[in-house]
């Protein structure tokens, strides 16, 4: 029997519920891996159902209609003569060898399997009786489920699913002892800036210390809500890359092939003693045979085919990794859902200015796409330009941004010429069709409504105006622009003749709805929102990479600029400014955010890290002596975490926004938390308080 054999795994643009979609998607990446010369397949977890199905899991439909997706696959020409991995379910020419549940769910962060599904035991294996639909199919009655593994004529194949990998007692340690060489891993992994390497380091160790080859299937794309998975198939032998897929990309479907000899495995464990021992005392599988093999007879007699070389790893850049996650996102959630396009309050800010950017890189990625030919995308793009009945492909990024990207500029008299040109400049960079509009006249009436009703006039702070009155005049001005952005987002298709309504984008980034240093139902309020999930020192990052990346000279400007509201007049001695306004940097935020949520501090353990990090760190340079004393430190931390406290409530209404990053308030799912709390904080304040005076102590 041949040593060399071509093996698949893919990526897959799966959408919850779109049965009809992931079947079609499924069979083509069947039909590629076979045209490729492959004979295990392997794909995304869930696959048939999508990953995101949430409580629909807990509906028997759901279940119905997996059964009968997987009786369309049994029964087609692509499943003929392959060792196929269907999430759960190996099949193996048209018969259910194995059904392989998953035995530790991912429960934290964004995952809730334990909601829907339940663990199954490891080293457990039993009869599961299938539906009469799929035994009129297979001629099986029973087909085992549980912890097994499968022999093949050639070697031996044993699965674990997504968050098996990141336990430590992985399934493919004790499979690989028993003399499983190759490890399938189905997964729904979702992208998240900076993960990648954690993912990539755990499949190198899985075959480092043992040998193997591993195949890692993943997701790709936005299948219905706040996550987009990042693909990056990958094959991986003893320890060492050898194929990998994309991590952000348009193609619905991505095959990834390797050939690769079984005696490079053998070799790599026969050299470790240790892993002998080891091996003859674990405990043995159960089997599940198959009269099939990997290789093909005439493999080893082709001189011309050879073992596919090993390649580094490919990183992108965190910028990198904004610059395309999102506008997939945006791409995928803008075609599913049938509108027009998209319509954004553009404020001659930073942070509208990265949500435009990254329309732009949308647009850009569909002209790469649109010009190599992917049939999905052009049919995309010709519905959404209103030009189905022609050849159109879109060959200009701005020339697409003009059918399918609305800005708007809202000034009051407390905006600046500075910020209306700058928006106005990137407006005409991008391409999108802009408006320019002053909105005093409607704030005035507000405010002549009010002082008609209540015989008071509310002053701005600058006037002599109480904190109560410049906060809410300032509101005012904010709320009466979403509603502004809802108008004109269901109107200008039709001011241009065009079909449809836009979904309006949201620009607050993840810092500011921390602090809650936002209005509720203002232009944070949105349909969605791609920065929602990236602080903003992420972002002025990115906004540098795409000045170069892009050609875009204009952002320039916007590096340059003060961030401010510009919600209240502008005086000789006074200028708005957000950072004044919150009482804290956007650098102490993003540092709160990771303490708060990824080191899980309280806010007594959160002063305790701070005092012993910020005393050297932030200590002025002009004055040696000088430095934040403990004290300093605890007002710090209790300034933060009043204003999270007053404002948490927000977080529920907060716009869907792409997961990027892991501290995240997204009240939704991920950040579970009370949206009252006792913003006095009175037992911990006063714990934090001694520490400090503690601290300040003379020793």
């Amino acid at each position: 029997m041949g040593h060399l054999i071509t093996v698949a795994t893919c990526s897959l643009n799966q959408w919850a519920l779109d049965f009809e979609g992931n079947l079609k998607r499924i069979l083509e990446s069947i039909r590629i891996a076979k045209e490729k010369g492959a004979k295990l397949r392997v794909g995304p977890e869930l696959e048939i159902t999508g990953y995101g199905c949430q409580d629909h899991f807990l509906e028997s439909d759901t279940y119905l209609h997996a059964w009968e997706v997987l009786a369309a696959i049994l029964q087609s020409e692509e499943a003929k003569d392959m060792v196929l991995d269907i999430g759960i379910v190996i099949l193996a020419d048209g018969k259910i060898v194995l059904i392989r549940p998953k035995m530790f769910l991912a429960n934290d962060g964004n995952y809730r399997e334990l909601r829907f599904f339940s663990p199954w035991m490891p080293r457990k294996v039993e009869d599961h009786y299938l539906p009469r639909m799929i035994q009129k199919i297979t001629q099986q009655v029973t087909v085992p489920i549980g912890d097994a593994v499968i022999s093949t004529l050639d070697t031996c194949i044993g699965c674990e699913t997504c968050e098996e990998l990141f336990t430590p007692d992985s399934p493919h340690i004790g499979m690989g002892l028993d003399g499983v060489e190759i490890f399938t891993n189905s997964s729904g992994s979702h992208h998240e800036l900076r993960k990648l390497n954690t993912r990539i380091d755990l499949m190198r160790a899985a075959t480092l210390k043992a040998g193997g080859v591993y195949l890692y299937a993943n997701q790709q794309g936005c299948d219905g809500d706040r996550l987009y998975y990042d693909g990056c198939a990958m094959i991986l032998v003893n320890g060492e890359i050898v194929a990998q897929g994309s991590q952000f990309s348009l193609e619905d479907v991505e095959v990834v092939t390797a050939t690769l000899d079984l005696e490079d495995v053998r070799s790599y464990r026969s050299r470790m003693a240790s892993r002998g021992i080891q091996a003859s005392q674990s405990t043995a599988y159960h089997r599940e045979h198959i009269p099939l093999s990997l290789s093909h007879s005439d493999m080893d007699m082709d001189i011309h085919l050879k073992p596919t070389p090993k390649q580094a790893p490919i990183y992108l850049s965190p910028e990198e990794e904004i610059a395309y996650g999102p506008a997939c996102w945006l791409w995928d959630y803008l075609r599913r859902s049938k509108t027009a396009g998209y319509f954004l309050p553009l404020s001659g800010g930073i942070d509208s200015c990265a949500t435009a950017t990254l329309v732009a890189s949308m647009c850009r990625l569909v002209i790469k796409d649109a010009q190599r030919g992917n049939p999905q995308v052009i049919a995309d793009a010709r519905r959404l330009a209103g030009k189905q009945d022609t050849d159109y492909i879109p060959s200009d990024p701005r020339e697409f941004a003009s059918h399918i990207f609305y800005t708007c500029y809202m000034g009051t008299e407390h905006s600046s010429q500075a910020t209306r040109q700058r928006a106005k400049d990137l407006a005409h960079v991008i391409g999108s069709y802009h408006t320019d509009l002053n909105m005093d006249s409607i704030v005035s009436s507000i405010h002549g409504l009010f002082a008609l009703v209540t015989g008071k006039t509310p002053r701005y702070r600058v006037h002599g105006g109480s904190p109560a009155e410049n906060l809410a005049l300032q509101n005012i001005q904010a709320r009466l622009r979403m509603l502004l952005a809802y108008l004109f987002a269901q109107m200008l298709p039709w001011v241009r003749s065009r079909e449809g309504a836009l979904l309006v984008l949201g620009s607050a980034n993840v810092d500011e709805s921390l602090r809650g240093y936002m209005t509720k139902y203002d232009c944070s309020s949105a349909d969605v929102n791609p920065i929602g999930g990236i602080s903003k020192t992420d972002l002025k990052r990115f906004i540098a990479y795409a000045k170069g990346a892009f050609g875009m000279e204009v952002l320039e400007g916007f590096l340059d600029a003060v961030p401010t509201a510009e919600l209240e007049p502008t005086t000789e001695t006074y200028t708005q400014s957000d950072e004044v306004d919150m009482g804290m940097t956007y650098d102490e935020l993003s540092e709160y955010g990771r303490l708060r949520k990824v080191e899980r501090c309280g806010p007594f353990s959160m002063f305790y890290k701070l005092v012993h990090a910020w005393g050297e760190t932030l200590r002025p340079t002009e004055c040696i002596d000088s430095h934040f004393t403990p004290s300093q430190v605890a007002a710090k931390v209790k300034r933060f975490f009043f204003y999270y406290s007053i404002n948490r409530h927000k977080m529920t209404t907060l716009t869907p926004s792409y997961h990027a990053e892991a501290y995240s308030p997204d009240d939704n799912r991920f950040d579970l938390r009370p949206f009252l709390y006792n913003a006095g904080w009175h037992w911990q304040f006063n714990k934090m308080d001694r520490a400090a005076r503690a601290m300040e102590e003379p020793q």
